[in-house]
């Protein structure tokens, strides 16, 4: 999945960008639901689309299918920090994308997953 969001950054032109800046993306959460197995060596596609952003996070869908069958479905929490120290904020993602494509929409359940799933600092 790593690869399908790296190729989706290249391919848009972004990856070059964000290393110019600095920053690199994370990982924070993900989720998965497996509906087929794929047997080794298997060809297969993987589907990948940002979904939107919350007030923190970047989402986005990857999906695995063979043909037009879906064999699993991962929805993935992300950020991007910059080496100099703390995270990118969205206005400035934004601006070095060129904007947001039109129509966004994190679904509601993953708002919630988000909320339900966070780590609360050790005191």
């Amino acid at each position: 999945m790593d690869l399908g969001r790296i190729d989706l950054m290249m391919r848009s032109g972004f990856w070059a960008k964000m290393k110019e800046q600095g920053w690199y993306p994370v990982v924070a959460g993900q989720t998965i639901t497996y509906r087929k197995s794929l047997r080794p060596w298997q060809m297969f596609q993987l589907r990948t689309r940002v979904l939107g952003f919350d007030e923190r996070w970047g989402y986005i869908e990857q999906t695995f299918c063979v043909g037009d069958t879906v064999y699993a479905q991962a929805f993935v929490r992300t950020r991007f920090l910059k080496r100099s120290g703390g995270s990118v904020e969205h206005e400035e993602l934004e601006k070095l994308a060129g904007g947001f494509p039109a129509g966004l929409q994190v679904p509601e359940w993953l708002l919630e997953w988000t909320a339900a799933t966070r780590i609360n600092a050790v005191k």
